[in-house]
Formats: C-alpha cells, sequence, structure tokens
C-alpha cells in the first residue's frame, strides 16, 4: 500500500479545482433550469425573469427553491366525475349556453340583462350555472358567521361537508369539531376536508373525536416525504361548508380564534362572508365533492340527498359560483374580475388583503379610473406578510397617479375579498386580488346578480372608509426611501410570491 503525501500547496491546488468543478456543475444545472424556464414550460416574461433572477443570483438555494415552488401542475384535468356526470353537467352546461344565446333566460331583476355577456363568460370558462332562486345573508364579523354556523350544523339531518385552508387547534376550532363530531355520532354524514400547507400547525388529535364518531377527515396535497411538498405552492384556499345541500357558506373566514379578533396583533378581524340558501349551493357541493374525491382515498358515491331539489320560494338573487385552479386553462375568477371592471360606469369597491395584481387587472383598473369611473381600493393598514404587503404598496404609486382611490383600513386587519360595481353586481369568495390566488390556489368566488345586495355590500365599503385612511398620492410621494427600496426587491419578486 503506497502512502501519499501533499504539500499544503498541493492540497489547496486540489481543493480549488474540487470547488471549480463543482461551480461549474451547479451553474450548468442552472443554465439548464433557465432553458427548461424560458422555452419549455411557457411562463409569461415577468414571472420567467423572477425566477431567472433567483437561479442566478442564489443559484443553490434558488435550485432548491425552483423545484419545490416553481413546478406548474400541468394542464390535465385533476377532477374525475363519476359514471354520466360529466355528460350530464355539459349537457346542461349547453343549454344554458343556449338559452342565454337565444335570449331565453329571465332575470328577477332587470338591471341583470346587461351583464348576460360575463354570465355567459363564466358559464363556458368554469361551467358556472347561473341560478336565480338563492337568498344571501352577509357576516363581516367572525362571531355571526360562526354562531350561524354552528346553529345550521346542530339543525343537520344528512351531511356536513367542510373544505378549509386554514384549521386551528384552538378554542374555536375545538368548538366546531365537537359540535361535527356530535351530528357524527347521530349519523350524519361528516366530511372535513382541509389544506396540508394552511393547517400545517395541525395535531392528529385535533380528529380524534370526530372519527371516533363516525365522521372523515382528509388533508388536500399532503406531503409524501417528511418535510418536502412537492405540491407546497398549490394549495386548496376555498372556505365552503355544505350542509344538506341547501345551505352554503363561502368567504374568508378561516376556523382560528384570530378569526374572531381574539388575536392581539391584529385585533379586530373584518371579513366578508356568504350564508346561501337555492341553487348556487349546489355548485359549491360538486365542488367540494370534487376536491374531497382528489385528497382522499376512494370516490363519493354520488347520492341524490347531496342534490335536492329546491324551489323559486327560497330567494330570487341570481348566483354563479366560478371555480379556477392552476390546473384549468383560464384564470377564471381574474377573467371575471377584469369583465366586471370593464362594465363599470360609476363605481368600483374593490376590497383585498392582498393586492399583487398582473398587468392586465392594473390596465383594467387604470383605464376604468380614466375613464371617469370612481375606483376606491381597500387594503389593510398592517401587513401579515412581509413581501406582499411590501409588493402591494409598490402598486398603489402606479394606480394613485391614475386617479385611483386607496384606503388603508385602520380597525384591525382587512381580510374581505369583494368586488362591487356601480351598485349592481358583486364577487365575494375566497381569492386575494393577487397572482397567487388567481394561478397557483384553488379558489373559489360567489358572483352575485342582485342590485340590492351589492348595494348593501357598497354600503358595507362605505362603512369600512370612515375607519380608515386616505392613501393620497401627496402621502405616497413623502414615504422613506427605506420603504422605496422594500417595496422594488419584493415587486421584483411578485410574480412568485
Amino acid at each position: 500500500m503506497i502512502a501519499l503525501a501533499f504539500t499544503s500547496d498541493e492540497v489547496f491546488i486540489i481543493q480549488s479545482a474540487i470547488m471549480q468543478n463543482a461551480y461549474g456543475i451547479v451553474m450548468l444545472l442552472n443554465i439548464f433550469l433557465a432553458i427548461t424556464v424560458i422555452f419549455l414550460e411557457r411562463r409569461n416574461a415577468s414571472t420567467t425573469w423572477a425566477w431567472l433572477m433567483v437561479l442566478f443570483f442564489i443559484p443553490v438555494i434558488g435550485f432548491v427553491m425552483y423545484l419545490i415552488l416553481g413546478q406548474k401542475v400541468r394542464k390535465r384535468k385533476l377532477y374525475k366525475l363519476l359514471g354520466d356526470s360529466q355528460r350530464i353537467i355539459e349537457h346542461t352546461i349547453e343549454r344554458q349556453m343556449r338559452q342565454l344565446r337565444d335570449g331565453e333566460i329571465a332575470y328577477t331583476d332587470p338591471a341583470m340583462q346587461s351583464y348576460q355577456d360575463m354570465i355567459y363568460m363564466n358559464l363556458k370558462t368554469s361551467y358556472a350555472l347561473y341560478t336565480s332562486n338563492n337568498a344571501v345573508e352577509i357576516y363581516t364579523e367572525g362571531n355571526q358567521k360562526f354562531d350561524a354556523l354552528l346553529k345550521d350544523i346542530e339543525a343537520a339531518r344528512h351531511h356536513i361537508h367542510l373544505v378549509y385552508y386554514i384549521v386551528r387547534d384552538d378554542e374555536l376550532g375545538r368548538r366546531l369539531v365537537k359540535a361535527l363530531a356530535a351530528k357524527a355520532a347521530e349519523g350524519v354524514e361528516v366530511k372535513f376536508l382541509y389544506d396540508h400547507i394552511g393547517s400545517s400547525g395541525l395535531p392528529r388529535r385535533y380528529f380524534h373525536e370526530l372519527l371516533a364518531a363516525g365522521g372523515q377527515e382528509a388533508a388536500f396535497f399532503p406531503s409524501r416525504i417528511p418535510y418536502l411538498n412537492l405540491k407546497i405552492n398549490y394549495r386548496n384556499h376555498r372556505k365552503l361548508v355544505i350542509i344538506d345541500g341547501q345551505t352554503g357558506y363561502i368567504g374568508g373566514f378561516n376556523i382560528g380564534d384570530e378569526y374572531l379578533g381574539l388575536n392581539k396583533h391584529f385585533g379586530e378581524w373584518r371579513d366578508t362572508h356568504l350564508r346561501v340558501q337555492g341553487n348556487a349551493v349546489l355548485q359549491m357541493q360538486a365542488q367540494f365533492l370534487m376536491d374531497w374525491n382528489l385528497a382522499a382515498s376512494g370516490n363519493v358515491v354520488l347520492n341524490e340527498l347531496y342534490f335536492p331539489i329546491m324551489g323559486e320560494e327560497l330567494g330570487s338573487i341570481g348566483m354563479q359560483l366560478v371555480a379556477s385552479g392552476p390546473d384549468t386553462e383560464y384564470q377564471q375568477i381574474k377573467d371575471a374580475y377584469i369583465k366586471m371592471i370593464y362594465a363599470a360606469k360609476k363605481t368600483i369597491c374593490l376590497q383585498t388583503p392582498y393586492f399583487v395584481p398582473d398587468e392586465s387587472l392594473m390596465t383594467a383598473l387604470k383605464i376604468a379610473s380614466l375613464s371617469g369611473v370612481d375606483v376606491r381600493i381597500m387594503l389593510p393598514s398592517m401587513p401579515d406578510h412581509f413581501f406582499v404587503y411590501w409588493a402591494t404598496h409598490s402598486y398603489l404609486g402606479e394606480l394613485l397617479v391614475n386617479g385611483v382611490k386607496c384606503y388603508m383600513f385602520e380597525k384591525g386587519f382587512l381580510h374581505a375579498k369583494t368586488l362591487v360595481i356601480d351598485g349592481k353586481v358583486a364577487s365575494v369568495g375566497t381569492a386575494n386580488l393577487d397572482i397567487r390566488s388567481f394561478k397557483l390556489n384553488f379558489e373559489m368566488n360567489a358572483f352575485i346578480y342582485d342590485t340590492q345586495t351589492a348595494a348593501k355590500l357598497q354600503r358595507i365599503f362605505e362603512d369600512d372608509m370612515k375607519v380608515s385612511m386616505e392613501l393620497t398620492l401627496a402621502i405616497y410621494s413623502e414615504r422613506p426611501l427605506m420603504n422605496r427600496f422594500k417595496e422594488s426587491i419584493s415587486r421584483l419578486l411578485s410574480p412568485i410570491l
């Protein structure tokens, strides 16, 4: 056996050679990945440049980030419908599209006739059936919403279906699961779907009582490998409850004490949620069952009790439930927002906790303002996500220059996702006005075609203005240099936030 001895200079030369080779391999991987991003995945230019910056400025970490965050969901149907369901749904959609083209849809609110093209678009791109026999209650405060929800859960007779992005094992979370377990023990079917990343701190013991009573739970896109989730970027951000196929809840409230205003940092929690009765609930039900079949083992056998026949006596509000996700060709909720904005003649009232729009939305808002429409945007005055908060502020200057009015909500934290046009049509749902909600998350919004309901939502917006500070162009222009720096860096990363 021959022992090799190297001088310190020779050891240094060998180590340098190894480091150079390793660096060369990393750079080759970066170049290969950059080629993939640019030529194969066909991303938009802003997203491409954002990822190229990450790859070239932080080569190794950037590579890992791309593997986890940058993968695209294949443009294939994740959701599979059972039996003849696909054929029946397609036939129903085509029939309503034909009725819209032929002017055969009767609107309980005549003013909605002018939004028929938007109804048609949502129907075509999102299979969002238009229904007109709905009743809607609006909740802006957590205790009211959860008191109503727990009362409806107590009255359930056949099934309770829930999907939430965030579920916490705190006082509210335990109240909810205890109520669900009691109904499961009575023989009511309970299915509880939660997002694995949004509810990452939820302990397994949280569901023990529910499971012991016969209920079921499932996690959406869970980690198959400990501490590594290659689908971490694609989350189920929906918040839906369907009870007996007749009552549905949709909006911004998750499950946690902070949504009752009990978090000292956020204080009062200002959100918007809807309680819906009528045929619009059936669209929530269909979406829940598809989400459940994607996440749980085994498929739900369709039951006619999931889709009860409801008459016209419930209400007269027109609605469409529009779902979107990263597996679809269109960005349905964003497209519907843009359609609404371009239809505005007098006012646009928009509330969102996060404002990271793409160029199409920015253009729509600026054109509306320049056309004489009173465009108002309301955002929270306090941050809960650093980069998103500063990216949000980076867009406000452009809008202020073009006459858009911006309001910073100061009475707690604003988490509502609402859009009201001319006090006639409105949207309330789970999607924030940001690239993540439109491209990466699975979302659902209720589009409401009813003057009275839209006017009520506009009055709620105007009441919120009383506890908000208007951010004028003069105030914005005087912001500190450090804030400008944070905005610039965050804006560069906004396409991948």
